[in-house]
């Protein structure tokens, strides 16, 4: 039972993320691109990670969506569609927030909120299970 809550809160908080930047990407000015693009790889991060947790694994403390992939494909096989994707993510999850790191612009941000919006959707057709929430 415990688990079925720290998944929750996993997804709960990767919805936040999204949620934070689709609204700094509409509503900023100037737009925060690098933040965009980092809270587009923590939402995917997070999913991934409480996928783990449903599955009784431990998430480990990294950053690389494509090793988190790795990992979830041994539990879900399908999840391997997502690995390019989350490849272009991986970049946004810590060179953005030191300065001079990384350039990231408009088409950047553009592309990395639409993939974290295509695994979404993903994540919602192949593993509908993650998203349901026992009271």
């Amino acid at each position: 039972m415990e688990n079925k809550k720290i998944i929750q809160q996993w997804i709960e908080l990767a919805e936040k993320d999204l949620a934070l930047a689709v609204h700094a990407a509409k509503n900023m000015d100037p737009v925060p691109y690098e933040l965009v693009c980092f809270h587009c790889q923590q939402f995917v991060e997070k999913y991934l990670k409480g996928f783990l947790v449903s599955k009784e694994k431990e998430p480990p403390y990294i950053h690389d969506l494509v090793k988190l992939v790795i990992l979830c494909e041994t539990e879900n096989p399908e999840l391997n569609q997502i690995k390019q994707l989350c490849v272009i993510l991986t970049q946004y999850g810590v060179q953005p927030r030191y300065p001079g790191e990384m350039e990231i612009n408009k088409e950047d941000m553009l592309k990395a909120l639409q993939i974290a919006e295509d695994i979404k959707i993903i994540f919602h057709k192949k593993i509908p299970e993650l998203f349901r929430v026992e009271k």
